[in-house]
């Protein structure tokens, strides 16, 4: 196999991916490609031959796939808009690929959009079997590590009655009066705002409950959860479709009648934005302003992002929470079985949380492909990923997934003190 690389993204989880590829992977080239003013000098400075930047137009399909073609794997950090036309280009290309979002760009909402993604993806999934290929997709921190954090839990029991996960990044206690919004923000500020209007949905008992689009923070709709790692209590709210841990997990799909996937913030996030959404500040329709269209997400973001209240000093830490909570049956016995990942910003290196629980699993992704560690192929999720091999690496990082099982008492409920 080729030892060539080709790395799609210089932002702060592209810096962070390509310094653990410089440490710990076996390549000959590394091609780096970006579309922003500085990066090519800074590559300059990492004084590593084998590292060569390119400046890259992204709407440029061919441009893309000529760039790609003869490369080992393709490591995708570009806006989820791209993603799509990434992995048709690499499948063209006859090139692995890693992305940490989903393929599916979640932010096209109207039904026949929605289709048409999922027929392109069936055709990658189809070319990337045909050429023997590997399209890892969401392997991230969420998705990502979510996902195989909750695989943990699923083999730790017999029958899995209920399943919840929590993926979140956010400020660590100390900062949660920081600002007006107890947050500050360590990955796109426009992604974030667009997440925090897009429907939802968990399953209780068997039944569907739909969180509609502008429903995420509604009293209701969200969840305390109070671990004394984090501090203090967090908010937690639905993130995504609940029922897809069922297809996730096919094991689980007749027994488990309760499930969600949630995201976690400090208190007082869900008061704020609930207002903000329900008043329009996350939409993605232009409106006229003095006969210009302004987007409203995007005119929150560049006024958050304007100001240093929403941005994390060189002292300040974030932390990320990965979490899963299975509930069921344990030889015969009702057991909980609770696994989770807590890191926090590495000051040495500057590296957030975020980043690190990103970029890792990104850059153990595309490594395990190259040397054969990964061997399934077309598009392929985290739950599929050998789980021994993928942990051992992580762990190399700082980062490791602890365990605690105890007696369930019945509660289907989402949360848990102290568990």
């Amino acid at each position: 196999m080729s030892k060539k690389i080709v790395q799609l993204g210089y932002g702060k989880m592209g810096k962070t991916v390509l310094n653990d590829l410089i440490k710990t992977a076996q390549f000959d080239d590394l091609v780096v490609a970006d579309a922003g003013p500085n990066f090519i000098s800074e590559i300059a400075k990492i004084e590593d031959p084998r590292i060569k930047p390119v400046s890259l137009n992204v709407d440029d399909q061919k441009a893309v796939r000529d760039l790609i073609e003869g490369a080992a794997v393709v490591v995708e950090l570009l806006p989820v808009r791209y993603t799509m036309q990434v992995a048709q280009a690499a499948v063209e290309a006859g090139t692995h690929m890693v992305s940490s979002v989903f393929i599916i760009d979640w932010s096209i909402q109207d039904p026949e959009g929605a289709r048409r993604q999922q027929e392109q993806m069936a055709e990658v999934d189809r070319k990337a079997k045909e050429k023997g290929l590997t399209i890892l997709k969401e392997f991230g921190m969420d998705p990502g590590l979510d996902i195989i954090v909750a695989g943990e839990t699923v083999r730790q029991l017999d029958e899995v009655k209920v399943l919840y996960t929590y993926g979140a990044g956010f400020p660590e206690n100390r900062l949660s009066q920081a600002n007006p919004l107890g947050y500050k923000f360590t990955w796109s500020i426009i992604d974030t705002i667009c997440s925090y209007s897009i429907p939802g949905r968990i399953i209780k008992n068997g039944k569907v409950q739909e969180v509609p689009a502008d429903g995420m923070f509604v009293p209701g709709n969200w969840h305390i959860l109070d671990l004394k790692e984090m501090g203090g209590p967090l908010e937690c709210f639905v993130n995504g479709d609940g029922e897809s841990l069922a297809r996730l997990f096919p094991a689980i799909a007749k027994s488990a009648r309760t499930l969600g996937r949630f995201i976690c913030r400090w208190p007082g996030h869900a008061a704020f934005w609930e207002k903000m959404v329900k008043c329009g500040f996350t939409r993605i329709e232009p409106v006229k302003v003095n006969n210009v269209d302004v987007i409203p997400a995007e005119f929150c973001a560049a006024l958050l992002g304007s100001q240093q209240q929403f941005h994390y000093s060189v002292d300040e830490r974030d932390v990320a929470l990965i979490r899963a909570d299975a509930r069921g049956i344990k030889n015969g016995k009702p057991t909980r079985v609770v696994c989770q990942i807590i890191d926090y910003r590495d000051l040495k290196t500057g590296y957030t949380a975020m980043q690190r629980t990103v970029a890792y699993p990104m850059s153990i992704g595309a490594q395990m492909i190259m040397d054969g560690r990964l061997s399934k192929r077309g598009i392929v999720g985290p739950s599929e990923v050998p789980f021994d091999q993928f942990v051992t690496e992580l762990r190399r990082r700082g980062l490791d997934i602890t365990q605690k099982v105890q007696q369930w008492n019945g509660s289907i409920e989402p949360g848990g003190e102290n568990v």
